[in-house]
């Protein structure tokens, strides 16, 4: 072993105790971790020589040893064992990449939220409503405590739920194949959960949908969720899904309906009839209305979910013209079109002009 104080190496006193030999060794770990040095011999040294120092120092006896006859004890006495060091830096590596170990115990990894949808109409979703969600949520099997059956540690990962290999300097870690990251094992299932640690119950809840919600938004219902082992619970996040309407189409707070209106009444202009959310609506149209115009009818839309203003009723025009006619309806409407006289035929003289242009270009 080269010739370094332990406790210098990782920038610690002599009284220090357990926990900040831990800490200080996390800290310098990180610090000088060859996949953060890549291609420095001095960090990849250093790194060695902290990890050979929390060897030592997390270990009573070799610390004791240490502490009154230096590295030449622990030589004589056969206790510094560098071989295999990925046990006891495995917290670094998942500090380090970001990862969240378990500790040997409880390994499973409960789930407490819960996320459910729920399907509603148009209208529902517009103005409010009061819906009734049955659901299912898990509990804690009480025959095994929610351990699932009788469960061994994993002899492949030796109940880290991590496995690591070395290549050089570098050190990977995966989830264990065997347990899938548990740590352990099934050796036996519970009768009563058949394995599973937890058993479902049915509940049934009362849900106050608020007016102006829409697809995708989620409601909460706080302690509705699945039961962990210590017998609280997570939460219900309920998923909302919202029909289209026959006849309305909504963009966030505005709602848009297409209104048929007779070719003659954009002619002539008048009052028609519309559907709104509220009831039926008189609007003007206009002479000359072109088609797909849009009125816009101010706060005739959907109440914003969030406590906002309330949206617009947006009306776009759409002109009909009569698929058939009668004799005596195509009659008329000749005679309509000749009353105008020149100005029902402008486009002749239109056309005329340009016809004797394209003339003068050849002459």
């Amino acid at each position: 072993m080269d010739d370094f104080d332990y406790y210098a190496v990782l920038e610690i006193d002599k009284n220090a105790t357990a926990e900040e030999i831990k800490r200080a060794f996390r800290k310098a770990a990180i610090k000088y971790h060859p996949d953060k040095n890549r291609n420095n011999p001095e960090a990849e040294a250093r790194f060695k020589q902290i990890n050979e120092a929390y060897q030592v120092l997390s270990d009573e006896n070799k610390r004791a040893i240490y502490d009154r006859y230096g590295k030449d004890g622990l030589n004589a006495r056969g206790g510094a064992d560098f071989g295999d060091m990925f046990g006891d830096i495995a917290d670094v590596f998942d500090s380090f990449f970001g990862g969240g170990r378990k500790r040997s115990g409880d390994r499973r990894k409960e789930t407490l939220d819960i996320a459910v949808e729920m399907e509603l109409s148009f209208m529902e979703a517009v103005f409010g409503c009061k819906k009734t969600l049955k659901y299912r949520y898990h509990k804690p099997c009480a025959a095994c405590g929610g351990a699932g059956g009788k469960r061994k540690t994993c002899d492949y990962c030796k109940g880290r739920g991590q496995i690591y290999q070395r290549q050089g300097f570098m050190t990977f870690s995966q989830t264990c194949p065997k347990c899938g990251g548990a740590g352990g094992v099934l050796e036996s299932a519970c009768n009563e959960c058949k394995g599973a640690g937890a058993i479902q119950i049915d509940d049934v809840l009362e849900l106050v949908v608020p007016e102006g919600v829409d697809s995708g938004q989620r409601l909460r219902a706080g302690g509705r969720g699945n039961m962990g082992k210590n017998g609280s619970r997570g939460d219900l996040y309920v998923v909302l899904s919202v029909l289209e309407d026959p006849v309305f189409a909504r963009r966030d707070s505005n709602v848009y309906v297409e209104a048929p209106v007779f070719f003659t009444l954009t002619v002539l202009g008048g009052t028609i009839e519309v559907a709104t959310l509220r009831g039926a609506k008189n609007i003007e149209i206009e002479r000359g209305t072109r088609d797909k115009t849009q009125i816009a009818l101010r706060g005739e839309g959907i109440k914003s979910a969030t406590g906002g203003r309330i949206g617009d009723m947006i009306v776009q025009v759409k002109i009909v013209y009569p698929k058939k006619m009668t004799l005596e309806q195509e009659t008329l409407l000749r005679k309509l079109h000749e009353s105008f006289g020149q100005e029902s035929v402008a486009h002749k003289g239109f056309f005329d002009e340009i016809a004797e242009r394209v003339k003068g270009w050849f002459n």
